[in-house]
């Protein structure tokens, strides 16, 4: 909400920098537009590939923390009888996010903000759905076990007023269309965090907010490439641009850049990966070659062959194993582990 207040003032003048992250963002979204059409087993791979990579990179980055398989099933939807509050919040988190993509569309209101915290929380003895009725505040666990507070939100007597006027703004802004609507996604996610408007959640219930805005905006690269996967990348200097951008924000002198260029630069980087996946198929690439571009460029790390087969669907297993074996055999790639479980990852 703060952030809405004079948005002339606070993001008239675009760096250098993020505008040409935003050229990237609008070039790809022009070309992604067809992508459904002329490539349609590879996106609807890269799609459910998408979809559980953002459902546990999403929990990962508030430290739930599920064995691999165990996550894979649950994310799945092939196994519900869950162990303990870990497993809980990431069928939840998997049951937020299928909702909002399976449901119809509907504007971003209070309600929805509800909706996807019910999702969330529904298989916890925590209750969801309602906003915070305690204060809280955002800590941060220093080293050892020492927890130091960084930021203090809005009080619990001031959040549903506060969370009113940001949906006010945040849609009028889109509709006068002076501003970037990535930049107002940005910043309408980070008002709704620095809100904190419930319990527990803020960061997975903002993160699958995120998702939604840029669809709904046009942008769907979050559809087929994952943005919180690439977050999971670098947890700490997201915390640190949340952090410095928060700073003063209660007086409406905070900085939006720091959270904007991570943003921005994050959505550019998915974006690219996009474009080089296209790209490689419909220039008819071989499949030898388009395994070793993504094992190289775009695999997570570590990766498995399942990775690949998901990212690759008209590819086969003997094909993978001939191209990752030539990479470790040349010093590009190693591996720890046989079989299914073995995990991969490039040398560099």
């Amino acid at each position: 909400m703060k952030s809405f207040a004079d948005l002339d003032a606070l993001v008239g003048a675009v760096p250098f920098t993020v505008v040409a992250d935003l050229r990237t963002v609008d070039t790809v979204r022009g070309r992604a537009e067809s992508y459904p059409d002329l490539l349609p087993a590879l996106m609807a791979s890269l799609t459910e590939r998408a979809r559980a990579a953002s459902i546990e990179a999403s929990c990962a980055l508030d430290g739930i923390a599920v064995e691999r398989r165990r996550a894979g099933a649950i994310v799945a939807s092939q196994d519900d009888r869950l162990q303990g509050r870990h497993e809980q919040e990431l069928a939840g988190c998997r049951d937020a996010h299928d909702h909002l993509v399976r449901a119809p569309r509907r504007p971003v209101d209070v309600d929805l903000l509800l909706d996807v915290h019910r999702h969330l929380l529904r298989y916890t003895p925590t209750p969801g759905g309602r906003l915070k009725r305690v204060e809280n505040v955002v800590v941060e666990r220093a080293p050892g076990t020492t927890r130091v507070k960084r930021f203090t939100p809005v009080p619990v007597a001031q959040t549903p007023e506060f969370l009113d006027e940001l949906i006010a703004r945040y849609h009028g802004a889109l509709d006068a269309g002076r501003h970037h609507p990535v930049l107002l996604t940005g910043l309408f996610v980070l008002d709704l965090l620095a809100i904190h408007p419930f319990t527990v959640g803020n960061g997975r219930v903002a993160r699958a907010l995120t998702h939604v805005l840029l669809q709904d905006a046009g942008y769907d690269v979050t559809r087929w490439v994952s943005l919180d996967a690439a977050i999971l990348v670098s947890p700490a200097t997201y915390s640190t641009a949340l952090l410095d951008s928060t700073a003063d924000w209660h007086r409406g002198q905070h900085d939006p850049w720091p959270w904007l260029r991570y943003v921005v630069r994050g959505l550019a980087d998915c974006s690219e990966q996009l474009a080089t996946l296209t790209e490689a198929a419909r220039r008819g690439s071989s499949k030898q070659e388009r395994v070793r571009t993504y094992a190289l460029r775009h695999a997570p790390t570590p990766f498995r062959i399942s990775d690949v087969r998901a990212a690759l669907p008209d590819v086969s297993d003997p094909t993978i194993r001939l191209v990752l074996t030539r990479l470790r055999d040349d010093g590009l790639v190693e591996v720890d582990g046989v079989g299914r479980s073995a995990a991969w990852r490039t040398t560099r």
